[in-house]
């Protein structure tokens, strides 16, 4: 009798926990493809793309939110795959402060603080981190530039003098 009543008491548990275990309040469906063939990037980790910011006063900045001026880059795509008419980036890095619009300087003896490098696309819209950017269109014959800007962007008030570089890694996906 007891061996029935421990039976039947691991059965319901067992049952009871298995409802529990598939509750839920929504669901998300993750949608992709892996392609056969990309573009060549010219700025790999192996060769990275140095975008120079230059020497900005820190009496440029009184507010949160001030910007400095903007500095062009490109990233180069070549060689593109005839079927690859279109692509985004997403930029990847540590964001300043929790601010995914912010990247964050890299942590060094003196650095900055109170300011960060903020990422728009050719149109100067504000790219956040681990967001796609605008889609840039994609030619299978010769290069294709993917224009970007970047420009220091104080997070306090006070802004103080020292080093200000960071580093981004960057993913292209293409449409």
């Amino acid at each position: 009798m007891k061996k029935n009543l421990i039976a039947a008491g691991i059965a319901a548990v067992s049952i009871l926990s298995a409802a529990s275990a598939f509750a839920a309040d929504g669901q998300v469906n993750f949608k992709g493809e892996i392609i056969d063939s990309a573009c060549v990037v010219a700025n790999t980790p192996a060769s990275p793309l140095d975008v120079t910011l230059g020497q900005v006063s820190k009496t440029a900045f009184s507010a949160a939110g001030d910007t400095a001026a903007a500095t062009k880059f490109s990233l180069k795509l070549s060689n593109c795959p005839a079927t690859v008419t279109k692509a985004s980036v997403k930029f990847d890095g540590t964001a300043a402060g929790g601010d995914n619009s912010v990247l964050a300087l890299t942590k060094d003896t003196g650095v900055a603080t109170g300011v960060g490098i903020q990422l728009m696309d050719s149109s100067n819209t504000v790219l956040p981190l681990a967001t796609a950017s605008a889609s840039y269109p994609l030619v299978s014959t010769g290069d294709n530039n993917l224009d970007f800007v970047a420009r220091y962007v104080s997070t306090a008030a006070t802004v103080t003098a020292g080093p200000a570089n960071s580093v981004a890694s960057f993913t292209v996906v293409y449409n």
